[in-house]
């Protein structure tokens, strides 16, 4: 079986704003990630036509830097700014 990444699982401190999307931390990146997935389906924020991207709402584009449309992969690295 493969050894889980500890770093992965480190439970990290996080932004109000992002607090505001996925709950109260430190949790890990997984549940931050896991949490963000939820909302965007829950609120329909996912583009129809090119899955890839995330249309962002107002909590979201606190977290985006203001932008109003990113890409799964962009995601990643703009939430990586409110963790630590």
């Amino acid at each position: 079986m493969a050894k889980a990444n500890s770093a992965f699982m480190k439970p990290m401190t996080l932004s109000a704003d992002l607090e505001a999307v996925v709950g109260k931390g430190p949790m890990p990146r997984s549940e931050v990630v896991k949490g963000l997935w939820a909302y965007i389906k829950e609120h329909g924020l996912q583009d129809a036509k090119n899955k890839r991207n995330i249309n962002a709402d107002e909590k979201l584009k606190k977290i985006f830097g203001g932008k109003g449309v990113v890409s799964m992969f962009e995601m990643t690295k703009l939430v990586s700014g409110h963790l630590s």
